[in-house]
């Protein structure tokens, strides 16, 4: 017997409670003693570095969260449209008098859109710069930075076309821009000589002059909105050949660009949308014999299905949920890497018969790899 029992205290009152013992099999963070444990200024300088890496990531998730993320999608265009406007701006390097513009769809209507477009004389060494030629040129520039043409342009009002520079000395070329209203079927307008191509009478032009080296500085289809670039915008094809014929076969996909804030296309709907049509090129360019019509010609057609693209956020408590998971990555990642690097140390020091030191009854004492002391 002890004194504790004669004085009526109870020794198991000075330890652990008996009903707190079995909660230490659930503790989900079981703590080391300090008297395990050894701090020391390598551990302080690897959580510096997991603590810029983890800002440095969690800086670029907002980044990513703030610039909005697109999403495309396909579907049968449901609705029946009737009406197509087409916005060309071209240069061509012969004067304005000797070009006839004409259009023509599938339906039979013929439109001379020579009455309709704008006719500037102009120079052709004014247009050179920063063109391309079709397939040469950094063709995917445009989805870089679509998301933010994108934020731009919705709720805002369709472009105006630039007025065309001061005309220095006489004009060797001409700019021929505008829009048209067409039927929504296929159909091409094309550029030609004039006498050649169609009756026209007391007309003829001399074939000494023809050159239909050409400059699209825009071509779309829809609303016309100069952010919204296209594959033939800022394109440039030039040749030697008086009897030389461009041809584009263009396939036209009618297109919806939105920007919500919302991660499904359906809700809420779109409330700020812009309708227009993008297209794929191709182009077959050649030399003619002299009894074919030389010019630039354009062949489009409509696809029969619809394209939806949105740019949208994420909400704000995902963000968050991302940025927990980026950081609590870096830390166990970088928990691992420096505990394996510790065990590499241990064990490249006892490859290299390093020597360790200790305390035995309170006599410091140093021990080699051979064991002695």
């Amino acid at each position: 017997m002890n004194g504790f029992a004669s004085a009526d205290l109870d020794e198991d009152a000075f330890g652990e409670k008996k009903g707190l013992q079995g909660l230490k099999t659930f503790d989900a963070f079981p703590k080391t003693k300090t008297s395990y444990t050894t701090r020391h200024a390598r551990g302080g300088q690897w959580t510096v570095v997991l603590i810029i890496i983890s800002l440095l990531l969690t800086v670029s998730e907002f980044v990513r969260w703030h610039r909005r993320y697109e999403t495309h999608q396909f579907s049968v265009e449901k609705g029946i449209g009737h009406e197509l406007q087409i916005n060309l701006d071209i240069v061509v390097a012969m004067p304005c008098s000797d070009l006839h513009v004409n259009v023509q769809d599938a339906s039979g209507d013929r439109i001379l859109a020579g009455g309709v477009l704008k006719h500037d004389p102009t120079n052709w060494s004014q247009w050179g710069k920063g063109m391309h030629q079709l397939g040469w040129g950094d063709q995917n520039a445009m989805y870089d930075d679509e998301i933010d043409h994108l934020a731009d342009i919705i709720g805002g009002r369709e472009s105006k076309w630039r007025s065309t520079p001061r005309l220095k000395g006489d004009g060797n070329a001409c700019r021929i821009y505008g829009d048209m209203q067409l039927n929504k079927v296929q159909g091409d307008f094309h550029i030609t000589a004039r006498g050649h191509g169609y009756m026209e009478w007391g007309q003829h032009l001399s074939h000494d002059v023809f050159n239909f080296s050409h400059i699209i500085p825009s071509l779309s289809f829809g609303p016309h909105y100069e952010s919204l670039h296209n594959p033939l915008s800022n394109t440039i094809a030039t040749t030697n050949d008086r009897f030389y014929r461009y041809q584009y076969y263009l396939s036209l996909v009618p297109t919806v660009y939105a920007v919500t804030g919302s991660t499904s296309l359906e809700d809420p709907p779109h409330l700020n949308a812009v309708q227009t049509n993008q297209y794929a090129v191709t182009s077959q360019s050649h030399t003619v014999p002299e009894n074919s019509v030389p010019g630039i010609f354009f062949k489009f057609d409509i696809e029969p299905i619809l394209l939806t693209v949105v740019a949208q956020r994420s909400s704000f408590l995902a963000l968050l949920v991302r940025i927990v998971n980026v950081v609590s990555g870096v830390l166990v990642a970088g928990g691992w890497l420096y505990q394996m690097m510790g065990w590499g140390g241990e064990l490249l020091g006892k490859k290299r018969g390093g020597r360790s030191e200790g305390m035995l009854n309170g006599r410091v004492y140093v021990e080699d790899a051979d064991g002695d002391e």
